[in-house]
């Protein structure tokens, strides 16, 4: 029987879910609170400011109404921007039936508190146990997912029924689905990505090659690896799916807005005319200002994720930030990413 799930918001990652959703015979509402989109969505099937040329499954029918999207929905994954989640989890409470699985798939935090997404959407429906509440990540482009190229994902949550459900909704047989109880790690993964991601298109934009974007891509595991565990994540998540899989997607393909937006910037455009350039929300840009505050907050080392935010909000050079890197103090590698006795990262 068709299970009613709602995606919550249209862009371009919510479109490609609710896409491998109605392929799964479900019947999806996906909502937005753009009217137009709405429309085209409902009348002629295509989403064509975010993914244009595809037509859209019949099952999918858009809403702007958040009453109608989340009322008897079985399950509700919120794709929303890192700076709307909180209100938007705060709006769906009072439509939400007690039962339904809570499924996100946000890479990035919230200004102000830190807080990752699961623990913004603990927050505004505490009624709801926090731990069935599941974080989808993995590498996974939207413009690959809407076409049905293999992709492979992991979902994340405290209570493995919940996780289980999840991989359940998705899995078929272009969008295969894994389980992890790491929701930290998998968390962090996703959103530390982004900062590197921005790293790999600025190297990428100056033009400095394969050798440099390698290791950047290497040390910024690393990097994402100590805060991850330094914050109380598993160090094998940022090995997995989240961590290496999600970052070499990041770094490498020009369908990465991170990436994007870095290589703009290396060819000297400004932040401001680079976010309308893309005319998306660029999840790293946040990331890094955020994560710039975690990393003084738990007293980790992050020289990557430091020079982009001079690159970013202080207006240093970014030939100078990469040349900045490439000249830190010389030491071990091993020192510095510094293994534990079962040799883990750390």
């Amino acid at each position: 029987m068709s299970r009613k799930v709602s995606v919550l918001v249209a862009g371009s990652w919510g479109t490609a879910l609710a896409s491998v959703l109605a392929e799964n015979e479900n019947s999806v509402m996906l909502w937005s609170r753009n009217e137009a989109q709405v429309k085209e969505i409902n009348e002629n099937h295509q989403n064509s400011r975010f993914l244009p040329g595809i037509t859209l499954s019949n099952r999918i029918v858009a809403t702007n109404s958040l009453e109608e999207a989340v009322t008897d929905a079985e399950a509700i994954v919120m794709v929303v921007p890192s700076s709307g989640m909180r209100e938007v989890a705060s709006a769906i409470r009072p439509f939400l039936k007690s039962d339904a699985l809570i499924i996100h798939a946000t890479k990035g935090f919230e200004a102000g508190t830190l807080h990752t997404m699961t623990q913004v959407i603990a927050a505004e429906i505490p009624a709801y146990d926090p731990e069935r509440i599941v974080v989808l990540s993995g590498p996974s482009h939207a413009e690959e997912v809407i076409r049905c190229s293999p992709t492979t994902v992991v979902v994340a949550a405290k209570d493995l029924t919940a996780a289980e459900a999840a991989q359940d909704l998705f899995i078929n047989k272009s969008f295969r689905v894994y389980t992890n109880p790491d929701v930290l790690g998998v968390e962090l993964g996703g959103a530390l990505k982004n900062i590197i991601g921005l790293g790999a298109g600025l190297s990428d934009g100056l033009g400095f090659g394969d050798n440099a974007r390698a290791a950047l891509m290497t040390r910024g595991i690393a990097e994402i690896a100590r805060l991850g565990v330094a914050m109380g994540a598993n160090p094998l998540t940022f090995a997995g799916l989240a961590g290496v899989g999600d970052l070499i997607a990041t770094c490498t393909s020009q369908h990465s807005r991170n990436w994007r937006a870095g290589s703009l910037l290396a060819q000297g455009m400004s932040l401001e005319n680079v976010l309308v350039n893309i005319g998306m929300v660029v999840e790293g840009v946040r990331t890094t200002r955020i994560t710039h505050d975690i990393a003084e907050r738990y007293g980790v080392n992050m020289p990557i994720t430091a020079e982009l935010y001079k690159v970013l909000f202080e207006g240093k050079s970014p030939k100078l930030a990469v040349e900045a890197l490439m000249g830190r103090v010389r030491t071990h590698e091993i020192e510095e990413v510094a293994l534990d006795n079962h040799g883990l990262l750390t």
